[in-house]
């Protein structure tokens, strides 16, 4: 469905990229995983088109699509829930959420909005229920909630999510693991970042590292989960667990 080939962007003088590739079939939950700064989100950016990279090539259902605006990249299939929900607070749940569909706004298409709303509303229950609510009223958990529906709202084929349990009470983000869960289920294919190392990989196929801006392991979830280097960086004994079958 995706693949990356040789990936670099920067700022600036600084480049956070370096050569990046990887690939994502359908179906499949890839986790991302790294320390901060390791250019994780500059990745997201790059697919999503936030962030054009100076060089590499990024293929989505066999068509380039490297250094397309970001609206063409979302009107062939690829969706991003940033890093720190970035809702717009004064805006009602509602209308956050069809912010998520002006691509199908602009079509007119209107029964396809709803029923992608109702989709959205049974995923996320309480958000039917706080649909006239402004949005910044909304706990942390229900922020999250908001800003993945409203990356569901254009029925993307990829859903790219950076850092969905960040800020979280570990119940709330098991909470938001299970829906993650849930989204490949019905068919939705993910790439995650993740800072809780463990969580991504038991929820994820695949795997890889990033540091420094290279790709430094990939492999499946199971042989990252186990692996050294993995476990004493990234996992640790103490690292806090926020998965519970």
């Amino acid at each position: 469905m995706l693949k990356v080939r040789s990936l670099y962007a920067s700022y600036g003088f600084v480049q956070a990229l370096k050569g990046v590739s990887l690939h994502i079939k359908a179906g499949e939950i890839v986790a991302l995983i790294g320390a901060n700064g390791a250019g994780k989100t500059t990745l997201l950016n790059a697919i999503s088109g936030l962030h054009p990279p100076i060089q590499g090539e990024i293929v989505f259902g066999g068509q380039d699509i490297t250094g397309l605006p970001p609206e063409e990249i979302v009107h062939k299939g690829i969706s991003q829930v940033p890093e720190g929900r970035q809702i717009f607070p004064r805006l009602s749940v509602m209308d956050n959420l069809l912010l998520g569909a002006y691509q199908r706004c602009k079509r007119g298409n209107r029964e396809e909005i709803r029923q992608e709303m109702d989709t959205v509303f049974k995923i996320f229950p309480i958000l039917a229920e706080r649909r006239a609510q402004d949005a910044g009223t909304l706990s942390g958990g229900e922020q999250q909630m908001l800003a993945i529906g409203r990356g569901l709202m254009s029925r993307p084929k990829l859903l790219l999510l950076d850092e969905p349990s960040m800020g979280l009470a570990p119940k709330l983000a098991r909470e938001i693991f299970h829906i993650i869960g849930s989204l490949r289920r019905a068919g939705t294919t993910v790439l995650l970042v993740e800072q809780n190392a463990r969580a991504a990989l038991k929820l994820a196929d695949r795997g890889y590292v990033l540091e420094t801006g290279k790709v430094i392991l990939e492999g499946s979830a199971e042989d990252l989960m186990v692996n050294k280097e993995v476990q004493r960086a990234y996992i640790g004994k103490g690292y806090r667990e926020v998965w519970e079958e």
